[in-house]
């Protein structure tokens, strides 16, 4: 038995001197002291040894495994500088390589700007959650029970009371529920519905603002807007207002934008019309405010809301709203 632990330890000592590379000698490593080894084989059979002879046999058996695993350390230290060797130093005068950054999501890019633009008028910024009982999606907002104006929202319902909020405006309920007057907030988020074409998503993000006080007016509305159009695109950028209908304002207006396209003249994206719808808005309805205990004879207010993907699509002359979502890395690194 002595003879064969011996004639193993000489043949790892060969296999050592002859590796070239750390490589190597974790293959030797491997081979000569792993579990299928010689030596861990040799061990295993130490059992079937006469008794006397079994301590002497494992004590030589230990010792040569120390002694390979000792060579092969040192073994690659040896190698280790050999090859840091022929690795020419670095230049540390040479200038360094360029980290490569990445890019925002347009989405974001377009959120971050809007919010920027309101939080310089002094709104702040409210946030609340995305799964939302019907009180606040609907009724809070002077959508009662079957009322039809339901049917303009495509609803995820998870309960017959909870759904995926449709809109960011519940968050006006609940910002008046726990202040009063003045309120200035604008509420941005992701919201849900159940639609999807080029212009559609079940899944897409909104911005609504809020603000009520004293001796509020429609003009108050149109002034906010138009700095924010022109804050939003540039001052060449004309808006107007049309009559609409909206639950929770009245009156209620849509706000058109002269087309970025076109300037107004007419092409495929406004239809010809020159203009382009970005956002609707109105005065508090007083039914609103009701609900939360505002004083309608002291306290007005107006509301807005706006589609980010729609202002986006503007911002950036991108024709299809699916662009946002494929993930396509040649899409996205193209904003900054």
């Amino acid at each position: 038995m002595a003879k064969t632990i011996h004639q193993i330890r000489d043949e790892a000592v060969a296999a050592i001197n002859r590796a070239t590379d750390p490589e190597a000698l974790a293959d030797v490593s491997v081979i000569y002291l792993g579990r299928k080894g010689p030596v861990s084989q040799f061990l295993r059979n130490i059992s079937q040894l006469p008794p006397d002879e079994r301590p002497q046999a494992g004590q030589v058996a230990n010792t040569v495994k120390k002694e390979i695993a000792r060579l092969i350390d040192q073994a690659k230290v040896e190698l280790t500088g050999k090859v840091d060797a022929a690795v020419p130093a670095p230049d540390i005068s040479a200038p360094g390589r360029p980290i490569t950054a990445g890019t925002l999501h347009p989405i974001t890019l377009v959120m971050r700007r809007i919010c920027a633009i309101f939080v310089k008028m002094g709104f702040a910024i409210a946030e609340g959650p995305e799964i939302e009982s019907d009180y606040y999606n609907f009724e809070a907002l002077n959508f009662p029970k079957e009322h039809p104006a339901r049917d303009m929202q495509d609803t995820f319902f998870v309960s017959s009371d909870i759904v995926l909020r449709t809109h960011t405006s519940p968050l006006q309920v609940r910002v008046m529920e726990k202040q009063d007057p003045p309120v200035r907030v604008i509420a941005p988020g992701r919201v849900f519905r159940c639609d999807s074409d080029m212009t559609h998503t079940p899944m897409f993000h909104q911005v609504e603002g809020l603000l009520v006080d004293r001796n509020i007016s429609f003009g108050d509305l149109k002034g906010i807007l138009e700095t924010f159009v022109h804050m939003m695109f540039d001052d060449r950028t004309d808006l107007r207002f049309r009559p609409s209908f909206f639950p929770f304002t009245e009156p209620s207006a849509e706000v058109d934008i002269r087309c970025v396209m076109c300037r107004g003249e007419g092409c495929r994206t406004c239809s010809r019309t020159g203009w382009l719808e970005i956002l609707g808005s109105g005065m508090v309805h007083p039914a609103v405010l009701e609900n939360v205990n505002y004083d309608t004879d002291r306290y007005t207010g107006f509301a807005f809301g706006m589609g980010v993907e729609r202002i986006a699509m503007l911002k950036y002359g991108i024709d299809d709203l699916r662009r946002f979502f494929e993930n396509d890395i040649r899409f996205t690194t193209q904003f900054h």
